[in-house]
């Protein structure tokens, strides 16, 4: 006969053993897929619809404008010009780009930060119906930001999830056709971790599925950054286990690659390395980077410009499409600051005409690297 304190250890270890199964069903269900499923996330017509779109994001030789600066980073950018960061100047600052004679020879699509959803011209009409009578696509950036994953200091994992299905349907019946998500990397001792790398690509998987279900190109940005001291080979690999563990996540959730666009990274040695790649070295490692990971799929591959200078980025754009050998993919730019430096200085705060001419030229210049010629 069982006394009491018998009853009481076995009682004991069995809650242990049951809170422990529950720690570790817990941490199986956040990490990995639980099951494989082989239904359709979406049916015959919509996955046409994606799949226009996406082509004709990366069609011609055209690229896509990353006007989707936040608040705190366009202000960065006006202080080094000395323009104050009010919503006044922000507004006419993306008018002066948006209202760019012929910008549709050049650009495809518009990436929006949401303030400049709403916002309208001086004639009252919004900026999502001056762009798009250029026959320009609107995007709309999705994701929320970054903060910190676990105690780390330098890993990050993106928020933005929750609600993510209303806003995108918010923004789909507003005319946005396509929305990107950024996820980042930092090279270093330990960096990025498995956890990150893992966290970051199934982040971007259940945004990419989100969007589709809603009707919107997802673009997924999973963005190596260039700071530290690292080598291009370094570069290289980190930037092939973040796309394929990125790739892995989006058949998981069955995402329709085809309906989908890649922003990546050039793969290049850190800024503070002591080794200054060439645009060649640049373009093959990139290159031979996205051979190894991204599926023949993906209609297109857009180029962040990742804090490189205007020039230099053109260059680099140039020499990534001159590699030789297969490139199954389209291979253009998606650049904010490496689009617009030029254009913020000549306008400064006044100068409409000497601005957009100067914006005009860089989406030139970038589209003429693109299709391999030369001005």
């Amino acid at each position: 006969m069982l006394n009491w304190n018998t009853i009481y250890r076995i009682l004991t270890e069995f809650l242990f053993v049951l809170a422990i199964s529950f720690a570790f069903q817990w941490f199986y269900n956040d990490t990995t897929i639980k099951y494989v499923s082989y239904k359709r996330l979406l049916n015959s017509k919509e996955e046409r619809a994606l799949k226009r779109i996406a082509d004709q994001l990366v069609g011609n030789g055209k690229g896509i404008l990353a006007a989707d600066e936040s608040i705190g980073t366009i202000g960065k950018r006006f202080a080094e010009v000395g323009l104050e960061n009010t919503e006044e100047n922000r507004r006419k600052y993306r008018q002066m780009l948006f209202t760019t004679p012929k910008l549709g020879e050049h650009i495809s699509g518009i990436i929006l930060f949401e303030e400049t959803f709403y916002q309208k011209n001086d004639d009252g009409l919004l900026f999502v119906d001056i762009i798009r009578n250029q026959g320009i696509l609107i995007g709309i950036k999705l994701d929320q930001g970054l903060q910190a994953l676990g105690s780390s200091s330098q890993e990050t994992i993106t928020k933005g999830l929750s609600g993510l299905a209303e806003k995108a349907a918010e923004f789909k019946k507003g005319g946005c056709e396509f929305a990107k998500w950024r996820s980042v990397y930092h090279i270093g001792p330990g960096h990025p971790s498995a956890e990150a790398v893992y966290r970051n690509a199934k982040s971007l998987a259940r945004f990419a599925a989100i969007c589709q279900k809603a009707g919107l190109v997802p673009i997924i940005e999973p963005e190596v950054l260039s700071d530290g001291d690292h080598s291009i080979f370094q570069a290289q690999l980190v930037q092939e286990k973040v796309l394929s563990y990125v790739y892995k996540a989006l058949n998981d959730y069955n995402v329709y690659l085809e309906g989908t666009l890649l922003k990546a990274s050039m793969v290049y040695s850190g800024r503070s390395s002591i080794h200054k790649n060439t645009p060649e070295e640049i373009g093959e490692a990139t290159v031979v980077t996205l051979r190894r990971t991204v599926p023949v799929a993906v209609p297109g591959i857009v180029f962040l410009s990742g804090g490189q200078l205007e020039e230099e980025a053109t260059k680099n754009l140039g020499a990534i499409n001159m590699v030789a050998g297969v490139k199954p993919w389209k291979l253009t730019f998606s650049y904010g600051r490496a689009l617009q430096t030029s254009a913020l200085k000549a306008w400064n705060g006044t100068d409409v005409i000497a601005g957009q001419h100067a914006f005009y030229e860089r989406a030139m210049l970038n589209c003429l690297v693109v299709l391999g010629r030369s001005k």
